[in-house]
């Protein structure tokens, strides 16, 4: 039955019924609420009602502040996007009370449900990390709003961002609406959040004690000194790879931060001296933890550290080309950092002989040191390092080609009552000489030793490393080639008290003889095994692994020359403590393991089979439906 307007010019409808003719209907008064009417089959239908959804964004904000508690919140957010949107603008501590009858009975509900949320607060410590596509707006507030009911989050991460609906201003202003007693807040290559963000977090969460901004590009000095303002309890900062934050962000926070504890800068290019001493003399009095790299800093900054870094104990400086001889020296003889007891450095041009020195004597606490790609640091400050700092535990050298195997073992040998770890990694300047023994005095402390990747650390050194070195329980030559069964033996003959843990990955000149002498002498300490690259070691090591290691917890034979033959004997054996088995490029292992295998993974938490192209998917798939306790990576 079309409907269709008459030719009077007036508002009337003309009805047709087909061959018996039409009806017209006159206009009528129009009502005053008005809605959609449709026309057509057999009847009319009816208006819709009213809907509250027709209501602005205003009123329903009004409606929703009026909620009396969590529940009504959460069931009101499910509704809709607009709905859970226009919550999340509400704040949790928004003042409804005065709109509600003042009489005793209603004021006591009202705190009985804030005391409730403030016990959450405090017992309860929500925390949740959003990556990737799942970083938006809207699943922010619908973790605000959900978590508002428990206190609040108390720690939040936010890494990377959606590319089409990515994380903006408005997904962090919903968190600090629902979220007050948030505490850490850590936001990664987010571009597309500022200052607005950070200006609604500083207004709400004044408990924020840890923020961590990492390539974060719109957020400037103004929102890193809004935070500092109204967060006075902030204990640890991380700024990385952040263009707009410089020395102004950082005078803010020095000055209105007294319980700074960490700070991390990386990379900031309008970073400079001004900020950097700004925090540390600030924070003389509590300031513990530094790390400052890629910075445009100069001796002054270095200068400062040394001067005021009372209660500094871990430092940690990186890429800081402008930083001369002289910063570091002065850092040294300035006697301010009495309490450091780590020290990382690395690529540092003005690190030498004579700062190292000076290093060493003025930080009379230093226990355990890192020098990275420092090439002016040779066997002279290597010696005059070792002698100044007389409670060291642990030395790691890595890139540093002027030392020497004559630095190397001259600084384990003074260091012999504390000296602990020794780690050396990629130190071209070994070279591998023969020389006398007693010219060193053994270090009976030293438990540690790593070599690796030094290519001309060789079987002269090993054997002098054997007579320094008696009381080893770990030892690490993973890379070094050039070493053969014959010059290891005597190495593994002086440790006197068993080696728990022994890495030789990548030593491809190996082979079973010293697998064998490596079982026989510490078999009975042995936890971790790693033999991966030794192209020579067979099914006969594992033999005698069989027999000779109970305490085993950790095997790598990847790329061995390993077969079938040799998992069926390492299943038939008893390995109690054994939990993780790698077997990664050992092309020979085949189907015919899978048995073996299971019966293995019955104790395995870990089965690594990678690349071993002879063991069918299918069987591997047996094998992760039968072995739900381990974790079978292929």
């Amino acid at each position: 039955m079309p409907a269709i307007f008459n030719s009077r010019g007036d508002q009337g409808l003309v009805f047709s019924f087909g061959t018996h003719g039409d009806v017209y209907c006159p206009p009528r008064k129009r009502s005053r609420i008005c809605g959609p009417c449709f026309v057509g089959g057999d009847s009319i239908s009816k208006a819709k009602k009213p809907s509250i959804d027709a209501l602005p964004d205003e009123c329903l904000f009004e409606i929703f502040r009026r909620l009396p508690g969590g529940r009504e919140r959460s069931a009101s957010a499910c509704v809709s996007k607009r709905w859970l949107t226009i919550l999340s603008s509400v704040r949790i501590s928004a003042p409804f009370v005065a709109n509600f009858p003042t009489d005793k009975s209603s004021n006591r509900g009202v705190e009985c449900i804030s005391s409730t949320e403030g016990v959450l607060e405090c017992d309860g410590y929500l925390t949740r990390c959003v990556e990737g596509k799942k970083a938006t707006d809207l699943r922010l507030a619908a973790i605000a709003v959900g978590t508002s009911t428990r206190g609040g989050l108390g720690k939040l991460s936010i890494r990377g961002s959606n590319s089409v609906r990515g994380v903006t201003n408005n997904g962090l202003s919903a968190i600090a609406h629902c979220c007050p007693s948030l505490r850490a807040l850590s936001l990664w290559n987010l571009h597309s959040v500022g200052d607005e963000g950070l200006f609604e977090i500083s207004r709400n969460c004044h408990s924020l004690d840890k923020l961590d901004l990492s390539e974060c590009s719109s957020i400037s000095n103004t929102g890193l000194a809004a935070i500092a303002k109204s967060c006075p309890n902030l204990s640890s900062l991380m700024i990385e790879s952040c263009p707009r934050i410089g020395d102004e962000g950082l005078q803010a926070i020095g000055r209105y931060c007294p319980k700074l504890q960490s700070v991390t800068i990386k990379d900031c290019p309008l970073v400079g001296d001004q900020g950097v001493a700004s925090l540390v003399s600030s924070g003389s009095k509590v300031l513990s933890k530094v790390k400052l790299q890629g910075l445009d800093v100069t001796d002054y900054s270095v200068a400062v550290i040394g001067r005021y870094g009372n209660r500094i104990t871990n430092l940690v400086l990186g890429g800081l080309q402008n930083v001369s001889q002289k910063g570091f020296w002065v850092m040294g003889n300035a006697r301010g950092l009495h309490m450091l007891s780590t020290l990382a450095v690395t690529s540092c041009r003005g690190v030498t002989d004579l700062s190292l020195e000076a290093l060493g004597k003025g930080c009379p606490n230093l226990k355990h040191v890192s020098i990275r790609k420092c090439c002016s640091v040779s066997d002279l400050g290597m010696v005059a390092f070792s002698k100044a700092a007389s409670l060291l535990e642990s030395l790691q050298l890595e890139e540093c080609d002027r030392v020497t195997q004559m630095g190397f073992l001259n600084a384990i040998s003074i260091s012999n009552s504390t000296l602990k770890s020794v780690s050396l990694v990629k130190c071209l300047g070994i070279k591998d000489v023969r020389m006398d023994s007693p010219l060193f005095s053994p270090c009976q402390s030293l438990r540690s030793l790593s070599v690796r990747s030094c290519p001309g650390f060789g079987s002269a050194s090993l054997a002098l490393v054997g007579k320094l070195c008696p009381k080893l329980h770990s030892l690490d030559l993973s890379g070094l080639n050039g070493i053969t069964d014959t010059c290891l033996i005597p190495l593994l003959e002086s440790c006197e008290t068993g080696l728990s843990k022994v890495n030789l990955s990548g030593c491809s000149n190996l082979s079973d003889e010293i697998v064998l002498a490596l079982f026989r002498l510490h078999g009975r300490t042995l936890e971790l095994v790693n033999l991966d690259g030794c192209k020579k070691i067979t099914d006969a090591s594992l033999v005698a692994l069989v027999e000779s290691c109970p305490l085993l917890n950790d095997l790598d034979v990847s790329r061995c020359s390993i077969t079938d033959t040799g998992v069926a004997a390492l299943a038939r054996g008893l390995q109690p403590n054994l939990q993780i088995l790698s077997l990664s490029g050992c092309s020979n292992v085949s189907d015919r393991s899978v048995p073996a295998l299971e019966k293995l993974g019955r104790r395995l938490v870990g089965l690594n089979l990678q690349h071993c192209c002879s063991i069918t998917s299918s069987k591997i798939e047996f094998l992760s439906e039968n072995l739900w306790r381990c974790d079978i990576l292929s």
